[in-house]
Order: structure tokens, then sequence, then C-alpha cells
């Protein structure tokens, strides 16, 4: 009698409440990897060295990042370098229209300015220049005319005073007030005569020099000074 090869491998199932034997379990893999506990996705991904997740590698910057940040690294420095030089320069400004602040305004003073400290200014005079400077105890009023011998006596009557109290060859300004506008009483070949008043309370004080090389026009220079200490009890 012949079989066939179905019939000489009988295929037995373990037997009836026998007990099935451990599982076939891939060497390459996790023990717990393709178990019933594994779950639909094979298993907790592997661990690093040391029991933590695997190291991620770093990321590699993009270029276009490269090309916004490098420019920036250079163009914001040197735009601080670019603005500091133009506040210097702006300062330098600022201290050359403070000098050519020092120098006379060539008109006449206001009447108010006049008033104040003063300074009572013929008519018809020429070449009139002043400056006033401002600081917390006095003001002072540099002024400067031209005018002709009757204007002289004008203006020294409008002071109270006349051409009598001038000295010849006093120079009332001083050369710190002079340098102030530059002015130069110092040129050879000049006649000068001065006197300087002095008013109780805060009224002003006058240092008046006047050059009569050519005494039908008269240069009067005149710096007149008002002191609020006066006022409180100074002389």
């Amino acid at each position: 009698m012949t079989t066939t090869p179905e019939q000489a491998v009988p295929q037995h199932g373990p037997a009836d409440g026998a007990p099935e034997g451990p599982a076939r379990t891939d060497p390459d893999l996790p023990p717990d990897a393709g178990g019933s506990g594994g779950g639909a996705g094979g298993g907790a991904p592997r661990a690093g060295h040391g029991g933590g997740p695997a190291p991620v590698p770093p990321r590699e910057i993009p270029r276009w990042m490269r090309w916004v940040v490098v420019p920036l690294l250079v163009l914001v420095p040197l735009g601080y370098v670019l603005i500091s030089a133009a506040q210097s320069r702006g300062a330098g400004a600022d201290a050359q229209k403070a000098a050519a602040a020092r120098h006379l305004t060539w008109v006449v003073p206001s009447e108010l300015q006049r008033r104040i400290y003063q300074v009572p200014i013929p008519d018809r005079t020429v070449h009139d220049g002043f400056l006033e400077t401002n600081s917390w105890d006095t003001s002072t009023l540099y002024c400067q005319f031209t005018t002709t011998s009757g204007g002289l006596d004008t203006f020294l009557a409008g002071l109270g005073t006349s051409r009598a109290a001038l000295k010849e060859g006093k120079l009332a300004i001083s050369d710190q007030q002079a340098a102030q506008v530059d002015w130069n009483f110092h040129v050879p070949g000049h006649y000068w005569s001065g006197m300087s008043t002095h008013q109780v309370g805060d009224k002003p004080d006058h240092d008046i020099t006047v050059d009569l090389t050519h005494p039908d026009t008269p240069v009067v220079y005149v710096v007149s000074t008002v002191n609020f200490q006066h006022g409180f009890g100074g002389g």
C-alpha cells in the first residue's frame, strides 16, 4: 500500500490541555518586540547610551539665515560708528556756532536793550554792533558805534555826564572784557579816552572807551553790566 506525502507527515497540534512552548523570537529584535504586549507600534523606541534617548544630530543653519545674520553682524556696529561720527561733527558745529555767537551783531541794539542797559545811542550813528551775554548773576551788553562830535556829547549827556569826565589815555574797558568781542585797544597811533560809571542797586555800571583818533567821527565802545547781586544789599 502506497502513501501520499500528506499521509506521511501527519500534522498534530498541541495536545489538549498541554501548555504551549515559548514563542520563537528574532535574536536581532529587543526582547519585547513582536510580543503580545508590544502593541501595534512594535514596542518602545531604542534607548541610547546611558539609558536616555538617542542624541539628535545638530541641524545645519539654513543658507538664507546665514545671508541675513552675517550682514547684520557687520552693518549694525558700522551704523553705530557712523552715528557717533555724525554726533561728533554735530558737536563741533555747535561749538563753532557758540564761538560765532561771541562776535558782535552789526545792528543797533533794540530799544528794550538800550533801556535796560541805559545805553542812549544817539541818532545817525554808523558801524553799530552789540553782543549781550547773560549769567546767573550778571547781564552784560557790549556795544560800539561811530558818531559825530555832537553825537558823543549827546550820548554822554544821556548818561548824566559830559566830555570833561573822559580821561585821556584811559582804557576803561579791560583786556578781559575786550577779548569777549575781539576789541583791540592797543593799536599804535590811536588816541583813547575813557571813563567808568558806577550806580547803586541793580542799575547798570558803564565802562566806556572812546577812540578820538578822528575827533569828528569818534568811535564809542561801551560795556554796560547789570549785577543782580547789587539788588541784595550790594553796592
